[in-house]
């Protein structure tokens, strides 16, 4: 509820923000009248990531709407969810593409990067206590990524963290060959 009110608020700031800058035209070299600029502004702060690091503005409301929902194995909704289908409903509904349902098959349809190689939107995945890949996260920029963690549900959580530096494995970006195969229409 209180998600619900911010974001109320945040969409009113920006539209009165909008109105006024409209009688305007420039200054410090932006423009005032860039909806999307005040968003990005906002989300980069919520989020922790840099203002620079926020251009899908949308793939940032969809994990913003989703932050405190429950963990839950094998849930899809916004009951419970778990880490593969949380990164899978981001995928399906931010990129239009759809992937598999679970992290060790979706590692299959993706081009191992490095975490410093990583890019927003890029997928991240760690081997936690175990030998195969057990978790995927998406990455936001700046270290931070977001996923369904068991213990406290949808969260951003940093990669530098030990817990997540200890277990990470691998990040990747979904190979094109994919996103034609899988794209929905």
């Amino acid at each position: 509820m209180i998600k619900k009110i911010l974001f109320s608020f945040l969409i009113a700031v920006c539209t009165l923000s909008c109105a006024f800058a409209q009688t305007k035209t420039k200054e410090s070299g932006k423009e005032l009248n860039d909806p999307d600029n005040l968003a990005s502004q906002y989300f980069s702060q919520v989020m922790g990531v840099a203002v620079d690091a926020t251009s899908n503005l949308k793939l940032y409301k969809f994990v913003y709407e989703w932050i405190g929902t429950p963990y839950r194995f094998g849930g899809t909704t916004k009951k419970g969810i778990d880490c593969s289908a949380f990164t899978k409903a981001i995928y399906d509904k931010v990129f239009n593409t759809t992937i598999l349902r679970n992290s060790r098959d979706i590692f299959s349809m993706v081009d191992p990067v490095s975490k410093d190689e990583l890019k927003e939107g890029d997928l991240v995945f760690f081997k936690i206590k175990s030998k195969s890949i057990s978790h995927i996260g998406i990455y936001l920029g700046d270290n931070r990524f977001a996923h369904a963690s068991s213990s406290r549900g949808v969260v951003i959580s940093n990669l530098n963290e030990p817990y997540y530096s200890r277990f990470f494995y691998k990040g990747g970006r979904i190979l094109e060959s994919y996103k034609k195969d899988f794209t929905v229409e």
